[in-house]
């Protein structure tokens, strides 16, 4: 849920240094209270380095939530494996990915401190994160229809709902949790989005 843009000269290794760097910024201080200084500082570069791969604070932000997001959504969903049906890795995957996301420190902090930054992702448009899901979603989703596991349909228009369905637990999940209720409980509640996947997906 980060804008659609990319930086433009550095090396891989250089903009995952500053991305550290705005991650450590970030889960210190918030969002708001960081500022490039900061980020140059402890990344060990000068401002004029910062502006000449990143316009402003914000865009540089939203390379890092792309990089980790996207992270926590590979690590997720699991290697094709013999015996394995396509539709169990995508179900397991998106289930464990909303738990991963919801514990991811950065999500965290940016809930807690800057949840504004989530809204225009929500509300009015896609983000490059986004866009790199939708296209996860799709290979899966294909890798499925072609083995018979997953329902046939229109594969893009499946990944948007796929998505649509695991950014609102991700997002919202707290708003319906009752920790001290067992049977509404966040695991209970991850228990009825993995059969609502599953009786979604299956052919």
């Amino acid at each position: 849920m980060t804008p659609i843009r990319h930086n433009g000269s550095g090396s891989g290794s250089d903009n995952d240094h500053v991305l550290d760097a705005v991650r450590d910024c970030v889960l210190a201080v918030g969002v708001r209270r960081t500022t490039l200084a900061d980020v140059a500082r402890r990344a060990g570069v000068s401002r004029m380095t910062l502006y000449r791969r990143w316009p402003d604070l914000r865009s540089l932000v939203g390379d890092l939530m792309t990089r980790e997001w996207i992270d926590v959504a590979t690590r997720a969903m699991a290697e094709p494996a013999p015996g394995t049906a396509t539709r169990t890795r995508i179900v397991d995957g998106l289930v464990a990915g909303v738990g991963a996301f919801r514990a991811h420190p950065l999500f965290r902090k940016i809930v807690d401190v800057d949840p504004e930054l989530l809204l225009p992702y929500v509300l009015d448009r896609r983000g490059a994160s986004q866009e790199a899901l939708l296209a996860l979603l799709a290979d899966a989703l294909r890798e499925g229809h072609a083995d018979g596991s997953v329902r046939p349909g229109h594969t893009e228009r499946q990944a948007r709902v796929l998505l649509l369905t695991v950014q609102s637990f991700a997002l919202s999940l707290r708003t319906m949790t009752d920790e001290d209720d067992p049977e509404l409980d966040s695991a209970a509640l991850l228990g009825e989005l993995r059969t609502l996947l599953e009786r979604t997906l299956t052919p």
